[in-house]
């Protein structure tokens, strides 16, 4: 995880209605991780196949309902289920390809979860490259990166297929329980977008590159809370708290 500041309009342009900016604006993350998930039924559990896969992320520091939350504008994973599973959510994703080293207890192929080691992760999406990350570590962090341990809040977007129907857009945050952070290690940082991404995306580059953090990671996803309902028509969009 990479902190960095974007330019502050540019973060706002990307928050809802019942979103607003967070007290630090243009604050920012990106986010390379590397997940085991499972379901309740754990029937996934001895299939490594179905139950791994990568993910690419950007976190922007907001507030909704009076409290600090992070908004995701944008996430690329390489698996159908999380993807599938990040709709119904209300997240943004998309396929794409990412990758990240991890840390080793051995050998020499890989860094070591120790002062000098050297973390790299990439995502790219239809061949061309999105974003390049590293993380040398300094030592360990005495506290979790913030955007890590806020809500993430979302929005429920599903359009209209039936012609007398109207599209359904529904702002919900994340519940979570259970969450447990291994070693949290921190240290210098580079980020990098590419330079020839879409105009929307390209407005989150950095303006300015933080810290850098390596760390494990669990929680137990429950549900979404709804925070505000928006209610669209074909000429008009409208907030209504729930």
């Amino acid at each position: 995880m990479v902190e960095y500041r974007a330019d502050p309009a540019a973060v706002a342009a990307f928050l809802p209605p019942g979103v607003e900016p967070a007290p630090d604006p243009g604050a920012a993350a990106a986010i390379f991780a590397h997940w085991h998930w499972r379901s309740e039924s754990e029937e996934e559990a001895d299939d490594p196949e179905r139950n791994q896969f990568n993910e690419f992320l950007i976190l922007l520091a907001c507030t909704a309902e009076g409290r600090p939350m992070a908004r995701c504008p944008y996430a690329w994973v390489d698996g159908a289920i999380p993807m599938a599973r990040g709709w119904i959510q209300g997240m943004p994703k998309q396929f794409g390809a990412v990758h990240l080293t991890h840390p080793k207890a051995v050998g020499r192929t890989g860094p070591h979860l120790v002062t000098g080691g050297v973390f790299h992760g990439i995502a790219s999406q239809y061949g061309a490259r999105i974003v390049k990350a590293g993380v040398t570590l300094g030592g360990r962090a005495a506290e979790p990166p913030a955007l890590h341990t806020v809500p993430l809040v979302h929005t429920r977007h599903f359009p209209a297929w039936v012609p007398s129907d109207k599209p359904m857009s529904q702002l919900v945050a994340s519940e979570v329980v259970d969450v447990e952070f291994g070693e949290i290690w921190e240290g210098e940082a580079s980020l990098h977008f590419a330079d020839d991404l879409p105009g929307d995306l390209a407005s989150l580059a950095p303006v300015q590159v933080g810290g850098g953090f390596v760390f494990s990671y669990a929680e137990t996803l429950c549900h979404g809370k709804a925070l505000s309902r928006v209610r669209q028509s074909r000429d008009r969009a409208e907030v209504v708290a729930s």
